[in-house]
């Protein structure tokens, strides 16, 4: 097993782990990527998959009314409350094989493990596979998720993907039913929780040479696009002291945006699209549009530091004489994982002999949108590079088992209160 030997019993378990996922990543709508989508013929196809696994570890399962698949391990006490594990079956398009995939296998192949030594709990073990994390079919994002919440929106109706299929259409035709999505929405009375095992997404957990992390809050973030009005002009007859430059004020409000981030730990503040006109090689730039986007576990801080990057743009705004304006795009608050459940991941860690390790998530996941309804908690499998979204994303096998031995520990210990 290498470097985390101790964690053999979990060995074959995170080898079936490893080949599910590799199963997975043959299901995609594009056959020269991984790109698996809502609604599309290969969700269906993962949604077969993924049931076929549950009943193999023993459950019962269904798919609700938005297309996430579900299982429950079912409990042997009357009226017993449920434990939901699970995260996302969707990818981006050229994605990975282990992103949101890992937390639903995990969560299969441990129960299978729990029925073979028929383990019994005081509460059901419900998994789900969410149908769209990711948003990429029709730009809204938790769609799979949200739906369990009640939070489903009667504009999403209307939403369209690339080639102009509307969302009320592509259910129908997956065989759903939009106006029956409410029926998907679950009671808060009985969950005792949710716990979303997912790869970090980041560089901590491989530089601090950990296999796991858990999760103390995913960052609440902000978005927004910036326009700025300069003056065109002709690049070789207008004197430089005279230019009202739109790119080269945009650009030194980029690197006010990385300047005063870097000055506030806890905050991490991007500009990653830009526009330019005319664009020309011999036109001195009139117009730019970039984006923002900031984020923090502390949504005070985070806005704290927004009003710094705003105060600073104005300056600039007012010394280059050009015009700004802004249009917010984005607002999600930041999410506090439960303190019970977060503390229980940590004893299983502990008794897993790993160090702990508790970090931010700066990316959002399900757990956002089912904090609404019950506590939640996160543990993060490490991954090389810290790489997602991207083909080489990548897992060990040594990791998988670690995390498998959190889960399991954790998942032992949880008593009904």
């Amino acid at each position: 097993m290498g470097e985390f030997a101790e964690f053999a019993e979990f060995a074959e378990l995170a080898t079936q782990v490893m080949a599910r996922c590799e199963t997975l990543g043959t299901l995609s709508q594009d056959p020269a990527c991984l790109d698996r989508r809502y609604l599309t013929e290969q969700h269906k196809l993962a949604n077969q998959l993924a049931s076929g696994w549950m009943i193999e570890a023993g459950m019962t399962t269904w798919q609700d009314a938005v297309g996430n698949i579900w299982g429950r391990y079912t409990s042997s006490v009357p009226n017993a409350p449920r434990l939901i594990l699970g995260s996302h079956l969707d990818t981006v398009p050229n994605g990975g094989k282990y992103d949101g995939m890992l937390g639903v296998v995990a969560a299969i192949s441990l129960v299978a493990m729990f029925d073979g030594t028929q383990t019994k709990f005081p509460f059901h073990i419900d998994i789900v596979g969410f149908c769209d994390e990711e948003g990429t079919r029709f730009g809204t994002t938790l769609l799979g998720s949200r739906a369990l919440t009640g939070k489903w929106q009667e504009q999403w109706r209307h939403l369209k993907d690339e080639n102009g299929v509307n969302l009320e259409q592509a259910m129908a035709n997956f065989g759903l039913n939009f106006d029956a999505v409410n029926s998907a929405a679950i009671s808060r009375t009985d969950i005792l929780g949710y716990i979303e095992l997912h790869i970090e997404q980041g560089p901590v957990l491989e530089q601090e040479n950990l296999p796991v992390g858990v999760v103390s809050a995913i960052a609440g973030a902000k978005r927004f696009i910036f326009s700025v009005e300069g003056m065109a002009g002709h690049a070789g007859t207008v004197p430089m002291s005279m230019r009202k430059d739109a790119l080269c004020a945009s650009a030194e409000m980029l690197l006010a945006v990385e300047s005063i981030s870097l000055q506030r730990p806890g905050v991490v503040a991007t500009v990653g699209k830009i526009e330019n006109a005319p664009n020309g090689v011999n036109v001195i730039s009139g117009r730019t549009r970039f984006s923002l986007d900031i984020r923090s576990e502390d949504d005070e801080l985070r806005d704290s530091v927004l009003a710094e990057i705003l105060q600073k743009f104005d300056t600039i705004a007012h010394a280059r004489q050009i015009t700004l304006t802004r249009e917010q795009t984005h607002s999600a608050p930041a999410v506090h994982c439960d303190s019970q459940l977060k503390e229980a991941l940590v004893r299983g860690v502990e008794e897993s002999g790993i160090k702990p390790r508790v970090l931010a998530s700066g990316a959002g996941h399900d757990a956002m949108a089912i904090a609404d309804i019950c506590p939640v908690a996160m543990l993060f499998t490490r991954c090389k590079g810290g790489l997602s979204h991207h083909p080489a994303e990548s897992i060990t096998i040594d990791d998988v088992a670690a995390s498998l031995s959190v889960l399991y520990k954790t998942i032992s210990k949880l008593k009904h209160t």
